[in-house]
């Protein structure tokens, strides 16, 4: 326990186990062999931080329009001390996620993987790193059709030593998405729920055979774990497709984001209690408590989004340092086998070891302790029980509203007869 041992004692007995797992998963048990899958995803301790947006705008939708001079930035951070070599190289993918099939002289101009040669170690910082940059498209890898792609890294030019993976977006518009925000029809959701009703125009495309060769998608805050998929329109008009069933498109409105700021370790800021500075840094969060009021109260959020920042420092991308942040949540344990989590864009809101709470019992409290760089984050805590029908609950502690502000992304796929893959053609995001 030298790595931290005067921080480690002045940590309650829950806390401080959860900072041995923190502390044996930063320095990188060996990886265990995963399939790859087709999703956001880190396959490596050591890589943290990973950012991915559209760079019109920071933390945007990974997603840019065909043969347009938009581009993607892709950002992370390896622990590990010296420079590594990693590779990447895109796949086309169906609607569904899955690999659409094709050879990359299909969907491809240039070459078919490429060497990330942007990076740049750590100034003046305890954690040390080396932060890699990567833009796309590029003079070696262009995609030249629509469609959904999957971004892959790789270590030393081998594919199976995959670091991470994050999907993107072609975008091909020729048809618009004109959505609308409605209560729902069942009286006991209207305070807790938002119907989305989308309509689709298209006269520039002709879809011959709406009930099979299109699919709307639409996720909420462009979280994975909200999203839903329409296979079919409920109403057709002439160059308009109309998805506004009554038993679709439904959404809980959860509740705003819980939020942090420790852009700065050398003062509290808002949400921290305390900083300990010894071979490490660790921040301490006020605690947080379950939302258990039946009226919304607005606080402003960024839906679940985080942004590296570093008021001490120059460039946050190299002199943003690292800490362990200590949550502390203040709640009975609810019945059943289930865990509780802490959930962000920062975690690709998966569950893991690592941002899981332990229960101390005699104070009604759940800790842990979650290893991030300096900045600004939002997060939510959510119950996960295996013998639950869905699994994860993401209201137990939070609470939904309709009046919640949350954010919305519609994406219109189309399949043309005889067409080997699945076409982008619309996407609008909007808030409610």
């Amino acid at each position: 326990m030298n790595k931290f041992p005067k921080i480690y004692d002045k940590q309650p007995g829950a806390t401080r186990f959860a900072m041995v797992l923190a502390v044996l998963f930063y320095l990188g048990f060996p990886a265990r062999a995963q399939e790859i899958v087709f999703m956001d995803r880190v396959y490596h301790s050591a890589i943290r931080s990973v950012e991915f947006y559209n760079t019109a705008k920071e933390q945007s939708l990974p997603l840019i329009t065909l043969n347009s001079s938009e581009e993607l930035l892709l950002r992370f951070d390896d622990l590990r001390q010296g420079g590594r070599s990693y590779t990447y190289t895109i796949e086309h993918c169906d609607m569904n996620w899955k690999s659409s099939g094709l050879s990359p002289i299909d969907y491809l101009e240039g070459f078919a993987e490429d060497r990330i040669n942007d990076y740049t170690i750590s100034m003046n910082t305890m954690q040390g790193y080396t932060h890699y940059s990567l833009s796309l498209p590029n003079q070696i890898i262009r995609p030249k059709i629509d469609g959904n792609y999957v971004l892959k890294v790789y270590e030393d030019g081998y594919p199976e030593r995959i670091i991470l993976t994050r999907r993107f977006y072609v975008l091909n518009p020729l048809v618009i998405i004109r959505p609308e925000i409605v209560a729902p029809t069942q009286i006991s959701k209207r305070k807790s729920s938002q119907k989305i009703n989308i309509t689709i125009e298209h006269p520039q495309l002709t879809v011959q055979n709406p009930y099979t060769d299109v699919k709307l998608v639409v996720r909420q805050n462009g979280r994975p774990d909200a999203e839903q998929t329409v296979d079919r329109p409920n109403q057709i008009r002439p160059g308009q497709l109309v998805f506004n069933d009554l038993r679709t498109l439904e959404f809980n409105g959860f509740n705003e984001f819980r939020k942090f700021d420790f852009r700065t370790l050398r003062l509290q800021s808002e949400r921290v209690e305390q900083i300990y500075k010894d071979s490490v840094n660790t921040v301490q969060l006020l605690p947080d408590q379950p939302y258990s009021s039946s009226n919304y109260s607005y606080s402003f959020d960024e839906n679940g989004d985080f942004f590296i920042r570093n008021q001490d420092g120059q460039d946050p991308a190299t002199d943003a340092d690292y800490a362990y942040i200590t949550f502390t949540f203040k709640a009975a344990r609810p019945p059943g086998a289930g865990e509780v989590y802490v959930v962000g864009k920062f975690n690709d809101y998966r569950l893991s070891d690592e941002n899981k709470l332990i229960y101390d019992p005699g104070q009604s409290r759940f800790y842990g302790s979650i290893y991030l760089k300096q900045g600004l984050y939002d997060y939510q805590y959510v119950w996960a029980d295996a013998n639950t029908p869905h699994g994860v609950n993401h209201t137990l502690f939070e609470g939904s509203f309709f009046e919640t502000k949350n954010k919305y992304q519609a994406f219109f796929y189309y399949r043309r007869p005889g067409s080997r893959w699945d076409q982008l053609m619309g996407f609008h995001e909007f808030n409610n």
